[in-house]
């Protein structure tokens, strides 16, 4: 009776349910380990600070030459970056998630992933008003976009999206393989969408890093938000 209550699998935790208060460190060093270098990167764009702009002109020179030479790999990333990547995209599945959330009773859970996705993208649409960076012109473009280019909202949308759906599959205790996938694809498809948007001459190499640290800021904040009501204030009130 022993051996077999031994080997007894437990039964998984509902969507949003965790195991135990989990420690705020991580998301809060996640928090401070991105602020501060996206708090730089912003005040370096802004200034013009020109071994950074040098740099930002290099990459774009070298990828623009390349993706004017393989139209065809070019197609491709075209698809990627506006279909796949899109910004529009990360909020569906995001809607989804929010969606499948408030179903399950997680309702208090679902508003604060939905509430981390619109301040995700009112700060990069403040951001991009208040920096006012110029994208790169071409005199042969081979993709065009709108508004201003610091930072990336195809970057920090993707990264906001991968981070809240890593956290949310992650309270659920998630099987070791099913994770390590997860985190595969998160990782992918924050560096393809950089790329993508740097190869395809929107977006200037900083821009895509502002997007992914002010990414990570925001996903870390929040976690670390909600994690600071759990221990503290959500005890008997999960949702």
């Amino acid at each position: 009776m022993a051996s077999s209550e031994r080997r007894a699998t437990p039964a998984p935790r509902p969507l949003g349910a965790p195991s135990r208060y989990p420690s705020v460190r991580a998301p809060l060093a996640v928090l401070v380990g991105c602020a501060v270098p996206a708090v730089v990167l912003t005040v370096l764009v802004t200034a013009g600070w020109a071994p950074l702009i040098g740099l930002d002109r290099t990459v774009a020179d070298t990828l623009h030459t390349a993706a004017v030479g393989a139209p065809g790999w070019t197609h491709v990333n075209r698809i990627l970056t506006d279909w796949v990547w899109d910004p529009w995209t990360m909020r569906a599945v995001l809607a989804v998630a929010v969606g499948l959330l408030v179903r399950r009773g997680a309702w208090l859970l679902g508003v604060w992933v939905a509430a981390t996705s619109l301040l995700g993208t009112g700060l990069q649409q403040g951001l991009k008003a208040a920096v006012d960076r110029d994208r790169p012109v071409w005199p042969d473009p081979v993709d065009s976009a709108h508004y201003q280019a610091f930072p990336s909202g195809h970057a920090l949308s993707v990264t906001v999206a991968a981070g809240l759906l890593l956290w949310l599959l992650r309270r659920h205790a998630p099987r070791p393989a099913l994770w390590r996938a997860a985190v595969a694809v998160a990782a992918v498809s924050m560096a393809g969408v950089g790329f993508t948007r740097v190869f395809l001459g929107v977006h200037w190499l900083s821009d895509v890093v502002g997007g992914w640290l002010l990414g990570a800021t925001v996903v870390a904040a929040s976690v670390t938000a909600y994690g600071v009501y759990e221990r503290w204030g959500g005890a008997g009130r999960r949702g």
